[in-house]
């Protein structure tokens, strides 16, 4: 460990016990030092991805959406509709505008998320009040797709952070709770209501416009949020289930977990015939190979496979693919 850093954890969590008024045992202090570090690591990740966040979505907006007047969904497209109107610049609208949702944040999902993102999008406010980004195009088909990528990047990495700089899918959350609604349904109704605003204040064609910046900047959230590695769980039921799994250990170099299981395809009265389900987790990459691996040894196993958001520890993210 880095010295500095190392003497940071110590002195913070030796002045936590001291506010405690407690003489911590040799092995307490070890474990608070640990969960400290973690804490301390935590936040300089999600510090450094709100911050990056923050660059790219002001970049977005000053570099390619503000100069030419077009729009977006969410919070953002309320604040980009409300600076054409009034005149009032948008680093003031997007914090007076994001207030009630993060608000709702406070009572919804909990107070350090809110305060991490009433923060971040104060920050936000500056980076679009006092960063001179040029104007990049004037191409208008550029200016959707681009400003909305950088946007969406922006948005995403905010929340890869653990904090909004757009209060969309707060209210989203909020109004699924209260409602029989989903969280895409309330996220789709929002955003028809900014494009029919949009259409019927300024035109058809820069509402058109907008939806394009929408669904280049949603799906830019997407891939920030789910990753560029896209995981898939697979379970086999084989009668060769240890042949299976040697395969994915040394073949593959992948981990993996067996289940004790009965078959259920029996008629009434007859016995159920034991059988190990095999569970593992790879990347998309790596399917073709573990399809054949697995035809290898029984071209008749069941194979179900499921789409995985994320995945942490185990051996998926320490070995590389063989």
């Amino acid at each position: 460990m880095n010295p500095i850093f190392k003497y940071i954890v110590t002195e913070t969590v030796k002045r936590q016990f001291k506010k405690r008024d407690t003489l911590p045992s040799s092995k307490q202090f070890e474990k608070e030092i640990q969960n400290t570090k973690v804490e301390l690591r935590h936040f300089l990740s999600d510090s450094f991805m709100i911050s990056m966040g923050i660059l790219s979505a002001s970049f977005g907006l000053n570099g390619f959406l503000l100069p030419n007047s077009f729009l977006d969904g969410g919070v953002t497209g309320i604040s980009l509709i409300a600076a054409e109107l009034t005149g009032i610049p948008l680093s003031i609208l997007i914090v007076l505008i994001n207030v009630p949702f993060i608000a709702l944040a406070f009572y919804t999902i909990g107070r350090l998320f809110a305060i991490k993102s009433i923060v971040a999008i104060i920050l936000l406010a500056i980076a679009i009040h006092f960063i001179p980004f040029p104007s990049v195009t004037d191409d208008k088909l550029l200016i959707a797709l681009f400003g909305g990528f950088f946007l969406g990047l922006g948005i995403g990495l905010a929340v890869r952070g653990g904090s909004v700089i757009d209060g969309t899918e707060v209210l989203a959350v909020f109004v699924g709770r209260i409602t029989i609604l989903t969280i895409g349904d309330v996220i789709l109704i929002f955003n028809i209501i900014i494009f029919a605003v949009a259409a019927y204040v300024f035109s058809v064609e820069i509402a058109l416009y907008a939806i394009l910046t929408y669904l280049a900047a949603s799906r830019t959230v997407d891939f920030v949020v789910t990753g560029v590695e896209e995981y898939v769980g697979v379970t086999i039921i084989s009668q060769k289930s240890e042949e299976i799994r040697l395969a994915i250990i040394e073949k593959m170099g992948r981990g993996c977990t067996l289940y004790y299981g009965k078959k259920g395809f029996a008629g009434r009265g007859e016995p159920l015939k034991k059988t190990d389900i095999v569970y593992t987790l790879l990347t998309r990459l790596e399917l073709s190979k573990l399809q054949t691996e697995v035809d290898k040894i029984d071209k008749d196993a069941f194979i179900v496979m499921h789409s995985i958001k994320d995945a942490k520890g185990g051996m998926i993210k320490k070995r590389p693919l063989k």
